[in-house]
């Protein structure tokens, strides 16, 4: 697959998940489940779409031959998987919508860049260092900026939740010459991520009140099938093409429309602290998406001109 086809895929998948959030917030309170059981039924939903769509494709004939998926691959997505949904969901029950994705969506750059950069062998460069001051600094004045809608707790489970995604999104980098399928390798995650939360999502509280229960199913299918089916088929797709850093710059979609949701959708308040550090963190961020622009562009020229690029380029070398 091109290079270009899969960045139409992560910036569709990064587009969906900008709803999962604004879905799990109309769930909590009146449906009376909390982040785990959420997740829970997010993961063991979002299994059942994958395995009809699975069974239906095995009556045609495949195109290509696929590696079946290694007991490592299940694990490291799966495992990395659940600490990104349960942190995020955490995160949003914790400090609010549109601080919870900010955090989450700013710190997972950072950390994915950090770790390209020590187990891919794609060094940091002067854009990179530079974002990744950035973004802490942004973490920084949200903590202490005295913003009453920021809450330690919840920005803690937002750190977690992007740890996470860092995982997923380096494990998927270095296991790109694999060649698995992506729907199986999305299944097998979010089977674990089920399979791991559901002792907890019972003692928690598994099922949904029955007051406007047809509301709750509605969007607990909504959040099964578009964020997380569809959303995450199309993550695992596209991240084997492009680059880890890259990828996760574009999942900055996501805090930008889940922002925009949380203030005109939800009546979410955002304190002028919590403005000027989701601002620095984005903006170190974008500066890292520019120098990765840039890089990329660079890498197709000199393949149009018949050579090939440096393994060794670095993030915003100039």
């Amino acid at each position: 697959m091109s290079a270009g086809r899969g960045l139409l895929y992560l910036l569709l998948s990064a587009a969906s998940w900008g709803t999962a959030g604004a879905a799990a917030a109309l769930l909590y309170g009146a449906s009376g489940l909390g982040p785990v059981a959420l997740t829970f039924w997010r993961a063991a939903g979002g299994s059942a779409l994958l395995l009809a769509v699975l069974a239906a494709r095995r009556r045609r004939p495949a195109p290509t031959r696929r590696r079946p998926l290694a007991r490592r691959d299940i694990a490291v997505n799966g495992l990395g998987l659940t600490l990104f949904q349960i942190g995020y969901f955490e995160a949003v029950h914790g400090t609010g919508l549109a601080v919870g994705t900010v955090v989450t969506l700013g710190a997972a750059p950072v950390l994915v860049a950090l770790g390209a950069c020590l187990l891919l062998r794609e060094p940091l460069g002067g854009a990179g260092a530079a974002a990744v001051l950035g973004a802490l600094a942004g973490l920084a004045v949200l903590m202490l900026g005295g913003a009453t809608t920021v809450r330690p707790a919840g920005v803690a489970w937002a750190l977690l939740s992007a740890a996470g995604y860092a995982c997923i999104t380096l494990y998927g980098r270095r296991s790109s010459a694999n060649q698995t399928d992506a729907l199986t390798t999305t299944l097998h995650s979010f089977l674990v991520c089920a399979l791991v939360l559901l002792p907890f999502a019972a003692a928690e509280g598994l099922w949904p009140h029955q007051h406007d229960l047809g509301r709750t199913l509605l969007v607990l299918l909504y959040l099964a099938a578009v964020p997380t089916a569809l959303g995450y088929a199309l993550y695992f797709t596209g991240v084997t093409v492009v680059r880890a850093t890259t990828a996760a710059v574009i999942a900055l979609i996501e805090p930008v429309s889940a922002t925009a949701i949380a203030v005109t959708a939800l009546g979410e308040h955002l304190s002028s602290a919590t403005v000027a550090g989701s601002a620095v963190l984005l903006l170190a961020v974008t500066a890292l998406a520019v120098a990765e622009t840039r890089l990329a562009v660079r890498t197709r020229r000199v393949g149009e001109d018949g050579g090939a690029a440096r393994p060794g380029a670095l993030v915003g070398e100039r």
